[in-house]
């Protein structure tokens, strides 16, 4: 059973950074790509980023690109989301999942292990 924690999140004013971690634990953390979703209120979740097992390939929902980075260390378990330029509409809940089905990289349906998520408020 594969555990993940998210850290990082907290509270910034609009052009602001965060970086957001990942920690697992109880799985093998090089085999699976790895991938950010977010869920504001009232809306349903959405995918952020996501990364290869090895970290050579990267994806980005549009909204994101250019601003947000996702990065992976293999030897400390640990995945990453850095966040720049931050916008009031990024505010979420933001949850990281271990893909465990062969499906497409941005949908949910993919990830069978999920975090209980750290929350990013942007004020404007």
């Amino acid at each position: 059973q594969v555990q993940l924690e998210e850290s990082g999140g907290g509270s910034v004013q609009a052009g602001g950074s965060l970086r957001l971690s990942c920690a697992t634990s109880g799985g093998v953390f090089s085999g699976y790509a790895m991938g950010w979703f977010r869920q504001a209120p009232g809306k349903e979740r959405e995918f952020v980023a996501a990364i290869s097992w090895s970290g050579g390939n990267t994806y980005y929902t549009e909204s994101v690109k250019g601003r947000f980075t996702i990065s992976r260390d293999n030897a400390k378990n640990t995945l990453y989301l850095q966040m720049n330029s931050l916008k009031p509409e990024d505010t979420a809940v933001y949850l990281c999942a271990a893909q465990t089905r062969y499906s497409d990289y941005d949908s949910g349906i993919a990830y069978g292990y999920w975090g209980q998520g750290t929350q990013v408020t942007v004020s404007s």
